[in-house]
């Protein structure tokens, strides 16, 4: 199935994609010459990265103390990315940060196929092609070419939910259990093969063999890890209060209205139009009749985004695997012509890559 060979769609998704992240670097180089800027260094170098690195070198163990007393430990970032680098680098002529980009590169260009599978699935050829490359001109897309674990989950899940849209439940579960590996994020992925598997059981008043595989197959990448932690830390809620010492705990959005509250007024609305937006993005998601499971993952995504109290600015970053709020839009523009499309997400692809070099040569995190 994943490993069919690539069509004339398959391929036009994969170059489609492949050129929205060379426009992107490109713009990126072209910034940071003119500001004299490392630009390949701030892919591989900076923020959540460097923590990775660090993984991958020396393993477990490390944590800073910030002048506030609040401790950061590394065992709030998943195996499965660290581990890659370091079996990458110790194959391959290249550092750890550098097999980090490998890695997120080759999985992008993976993720942008499964994408491109679950939208043709849901929507036809032409719109699964945009979809793909649409992903790839999403604000924050800049990320997906950096030592990040955002591209690496969105394979994941993307390929999961395409197994079980043609219902190949272990395999779902299998590749879902590896995002939980990844991101915390993998808990949406997990509830979205749980609850189809629930609605399959209420309609059809049985499950296959094959289903409840799948099902408890999936959650047990995720579960590893925080037990991992909680064994490690001597404590079961240990995992979870690494995440809530570096502000990661789960507020039902309280911290995200304190944030808009606090805004000046044309922010705020501005901010509140976006989130207007967002919503119309999910009504549109359920007005499409996506399937359940692509649905609840998009879903989930999002709610575990904003209902965190994490820093906002990286609330776009962690919605970005939810590629399923972009399907509506890429369906419309399969409606429209190529000779307007391709203008369309060429200025996409230009407005992504400014914003990405803004933001990578600038202070602020993604």
């Amino acid at each position: 199935m994943p490993l069919t060979r690539p069509d004339r769609s398959t391929l036009a998704a994969l170059g489609g994609y492949a050129a929205t992240r060379v426009v992107g670097l490109v713009v990126l180089a072209v910034a940071a010459a003119a500001t004299g800027e490392d630009g390949p260094h701030r892919l591989k170098g900076r923020w959540d990265s460097v923590w990775y690195v660090r993984i991958a070198e020396h393993g477990y163990g490390y944590q800073v103390t910030l002048p506030n007393g609040d401790v950061h430990s590394d065992l709030a970032f998943f195996p499965l990315l660290p581990a890659l680098e370091r079996g990458l680098s110790a194959v391959l002529p290249v550092d750890a940060a550098t097999a980090g980009l490998l890695v997120s590169w080759t999985a992008g260009l993976a993720a942008a196929w499964g994408i491109f599978r679950c939208g043709d699935h849901v929507a036809g050829r032409r719109a699964g092609v945009l979809l793909a490359v649409l992903w790839g001109v999403y604000p924050t897309a800049f990320v997906q070419s950096m030592a990040y674990t955002e591209t690496l989950f969105t394979a994941f899940a993307a390929w999961s939910l395409y197994a079980v849209l043609r219902g190949r439940w272990i395999l779902a579960g299998v590749l879902c259990s590896a995002a939980g590996l990844t991101r915390p994020t993998a808990a949406a992925l997990i509830a979205a093969l749980g609850i189809t598997a629930l609605v399959t059981l209420v309609r059809d008043r049985r499950l296959s063999w094959s289903t409840l595989a799948g099902v408890l197959i999936a959650p047990l990448g995720w579960l590893a890890y925080v037990a991992y932690v909680g064994v490690r830390q001597g404590s079961p809620t240990a995992y979870f209060d690494v995440q809530a010492a570096w502000g990661n705990s789960i507020d039902f959005g309280v911290a995200l209205a304190t944030f808009i509250a606090g805004l000046p007024w044309p922010a705020a609305l501005g901010l509140c139009a976006a989130l207007a937006l967002l919503g119309w993005l999910v009504a549109l998601c359920v007005r499409q009749r996506q399937p359940l499971p692509l649905l609840v993952y998009t879903i989930g995504v999002v709610f575990v985004s904003l209902v965190g109290a994490a820093y906002f600015g990286s609330r776009p970053r962690l919605m970005m695997p939810a590629f399923g709020l972009l399907l509506p839009p890429a369906a419309a523009l399969a409606r429209v012509r190529t000779r307007i499309a391709v203008p369309v997400l060429a200025g996409l692809a230009l407005a992504s890559g400014a914003y990405g070099a803004f933001t990578l040569l600038g202070s602020g995190p993604p």
